[in-house]
């Protein structure tokens, strides 16, 4: 580790401790600023990066609820309102058993830059609950989200605070968000996205994290004179990120292999087509199986219990279940099979001894904070259209999304350049959130 990365990262850990997934989001982008605070001294004199890594509000309350058999349960909710310097705070909501304030810290810090990266006016922001969705009645999530959002609504708002979702948070779970937020403020205002698309959602939201995954993916092969046209690709996850993913992979020619979620596994060597990933979308969404049931329905598909999808050839990997779900070995499984394209849709979900073998072996790596911002542009859309009380065509928002994908591909290359790294999507990913993020808190005073 450089010594300036040392020395920032020992006071940043002394402040943090046991929190490994914040610490491991603020270290690649601390190593990846170095060279601008090293050619902009302003930004270190004004103590920039320690006002960026300390969340400008941090809200824990406890969520009590009744389950089906009258019994009281009591999970804990948070929200990390971590920077508000170019907009109201934006991130999503994530309910599983693995939520903890350093996973919340991790994923607002990342949402921060994600959003610059957009440039669409929108801060950082994240929260969720430890509360687990997977078995509980549809009665059971409804009661949990409107004790959750009982606490929560006095903390956000349509020009304050907008969640959206995340893991264990679908268009179930915002529903009964939206509805008790409304039945507690009386006003309907776009204080969520990811809302159905007959009271106030956008068009492309569902689809926006796995379609932009794939755009941004299409835009590093371009650098090659490559399309997806005969590609196959390995996508882990099943949830919606993964699906949406799969199907513009099969729009642009390439054929998907692999799914799966936390029990393990598919490989349908054959390729998952439009119908069998029709069913994949009602096994998730509606009856809530597992993936292994799709081998049971599909004879050309293996399932491989308890492991990941990293080992299975391919030419394009797209990592879309959570983070840190490549480790040093599965990035070298990856590369001694052929693959020399990594597309995340997760958030960070490559380990940084995985991110060195990506980038020692010349892949192409599109890092999550940059690859899957699909997901908040269009989330940043639908505010717009709720600001003006009106709907855009599903045409006009898949153009929108694509051509950002464009932009943040451009500006992560054009920067990465500037800065001496040309082709190193981390460094240019990180430096252009971080300008924009650091230039707005710098005309902003000491705030």
């Amino acid at each position: 580790m450089d010594n300036q990365v040392a020395a920032i990262m020992d006071a940043i850990s002394r402040k943090n401790p046991g929190e490994h997934e914040f610490l491991q989001a603020v270290e690649e982008v601390v190593s990846s600023i170095i060279p601008v605070l090293d050619r902009h001294p302003h930004y270190r004199q004004a103590k920039v990066l320690e006002r960026m890594v300390e969340p400008e509000r941090v809200i824990i309350f406890r969520v009590p609820w009744l389950d089906d058999s009258g019994e009281i349960q009591v999970n804990r909710g948070f929200r990390v309102e971590f920077s508000s310097v170019i907009g109201p705070y934006k991130g999503g909501l994530r309910f599983h058993p693995s939520v903890n304030l350093g996973i919340l810290k991790f994923l607002g810090f990342e949402q921060i830059l994600k959003n610059s990266l957009t440039t669409l006016p929108m801060g950082g922001g994240k929260g969720g609950s430890d509360f687990d969705p997977k078995g509980k009645s549809d009665n059971e999530v409804m009661r949990f989200c409107q004790s959750f959002m009982t606490e929560l609504h006095r903390h956000i708002g349509a020009k304050t605070d907008i969640p959206a979702g995340d893991i264990g948070v679908g268009g179930r779970e915002i529903g009964f968000l939206f509805g008790q937020y409304k039945r507690l403020t009386n006003k309907f205002e776009g204080v969520l996205t990811g809302k159905a698309i007959n009271w106030g959602g956008s068009l492309i939201r569902p689809e926006a994290t796995g379609y932009g995954t794939v755009y941004f993916a299409a835009e590093m092969l371009a650098t090659r004179n490559q399309t997806f046209e005969g590609k196959t690709v390995n996508v882990s996850g099943s949830g919606n990120v993964a699906q949406f993913a799969v199907e513009k992979i099969i729009d642009l020619g390439g054929k998907p292999v692999t799914l799966s979620d936390s029990t393990g596994y598919i490989h349908d060597e054959g390729g998952i087509d439009r119908d069998k990933l029709t069913w994949v979308m009602d096994l998730k969404n509606k009856r809530r199986g597992r993936i292994k049931e799709y081998a049971e329905q599909f004879k050309s598909a293996v399932y491989v219990e308890g492991e990941r999808p990293w080992s299975v050839k391919c030419d394009v990997a797209m990592p879309c279940a959570t983070e840190n779900e490549v480790d040093a070995a599965d990035a070298q499984a990856l590369v001694s099979n052929g693959c020399y394209c990594i597309s995340e849709g997760a958030n960070m979900p490559s380990e940084p001894e995985a991110i060195q073998i990506y980038q020692d072996n010349n892949v192409l790596y599109g890092l999550g904070k940059a690859a899957n911002a699909g997901g908040v542009a269009v989330s940043g859309l639908e505010m717009s259209q709720n600001a003006m009380l009106t709907n855009w065509s599903r045409e006009e928002v898949d153009q929108k999304l694509h051509n950002i994908m464009k932009n943040i591909h451009k500006n992560c290359l054009d920067t990465a350049e500037k800065y001496g790294k040309p082709g190193d999507y981390v460094m240019g990913a990180n430096i252009t959130g971080f300008l924009k993020v650091a230039d707005g808190i710098m005309d902003m005073g000491v705030v």
